[in-house]
């Protein structure tokens, strides 16, 4: 089959109605709203409530992007889910939610690479239409890391919300995909990881009580090597696709740590104004802060025609990657 170009034409997130700001963390925290502040630029992070799960959040993100589109569930002819916080182990999260939506019998699957979720979820989207298999694709990065925390450690209790964000992709005689930069190291899991919650280390009542089903992380060395492979996977991505960082319009990072951003954004000598950064109000999603923001940017009508956009992201895995998008009318 002969390639085709692919186009995103519809965004969409969603948040939890629950915020929990900096002053609320320290009624049980041993940490104040400017120490959080400045280690990280985080003011809020939104929480599900006890009866919201991952598809919930997945499915009100795809609506919205579907809204924006102009399109019915029907249309679309594949549902992609990137998340670690599935409702169940198995089905897929993405099977509940096109079946939500009205699209049932529509193929959907997960993918589950943590915070480069939606990078990975992007190149294989994009895949599937520039192939000729699918017209149309929903990509969604959903989390519900709230449910998967240890609300008592510092290290970890404040940096994560919860939150999803859509994409819809489709056909299109102009190419919006120039390139993709994705890799992976798989020598260190304990850098970030959920340990206790899978066959390796099978769920026990002492995995419970020692807590090994909730997120650990190492972040000192997380974050000189986020910062490392996040400007190496952007200047190799402009590189395949012929660019040069002067061409970027905006590098939409994924929102693990301002300063990680900031010194992404500083090694590559990107202005402020390019960099999108909407940590202070929703901390680190994951899999979803990459929509998240992309949605947010595109609504508040800063994207233009043409305007370079670079996606990119480190996390769990260890994975990282990113995707040079040309943004099409």
């Amino acid at each position: 089959m002969s390639l085709r170009g692919v186009k995103i034409v519809g965004v969409g997130h969603y948040a939890p109605a629950r915020v929990v700001t900096n002053h609320d963390l320290e009624a049980w925290l041993d940490t104040t709203d400017e120490w959080i502040t400045t280690r990280t630029g985080m003011k809020r992070r939104h929480w599900t409530s006890d009866n919201e799960a991952t598809s919930d959040l997945a499915s009100a993100a795809a609506e919205a992007a579907l809204v924006h589109a102009g399109l019915q569930a029907a249309d679309v002819d594949c549902f992609i889910v990137a998340t670690v916080t599935p409702d169940y182990y198995f089905p897929a999260t993405a099977c509940l939610v096109a079946t939500r939506l009205g699209a049932r019998e529509k193929p959907a699957f997960d993918i589950a690479i943590a915070c480069s979720g939606f990078i990975y979820g992007l190149t294989i989207a994009s895949g599937l239409i520039r192939s000729g298999v699918y017209r149309r694709v929903m990509l969604i990065g959903a989390e519900s890391l709230s449910k998967i925390l240890d609300k008592e450690d510092r290290s970890t209790a404040i940096l994560f919300g919860d939150g999803a964000g859509a994409v819809i992709l489709e056909r299109s005689e102009e190419d919006s995909f120039l390139a993709c930069d994705l890799g992976a190291d798989g020598s260190r899991p304990e850098l970030l990881y959920a340990h206790g919650s899978g066959s390796r280390e099978p769920l026990d009542h002492a995995a419970l009580d020692a807590k090994l089903h909730l997120i650990h992380m190492q972040g000192r060395e997380t974050f000189k090597l986020a910062v490392n492979k996040m400007v190496e996977s952007t200047g190799s991505v402009l590189s395949k696709a012929n660019l040069n960082k002067a061409d970027i319009a905006f590098l939409i990072p994924h929102q693990a740590n301002k300063r990680i951003i900031d010194a992404t954004a500083r090694y590559l000598g990107l202005p402020e104004d390019k960099v999108v950064i909407n940590i202070a109000e929703y901390g680190n999603t994951s899999a979803a802060s990459i929509p998240m923001a992309l949605s947010e940017t595109v609504r508040a009508g800063r994207v233009k025609p043409g305007d370079l956009i670079v996606f990119v992201a480190f996390g769990g895995g260890l994975s990282w990657g990113a995707v040079a998008w040309r943004w099409a009318q």
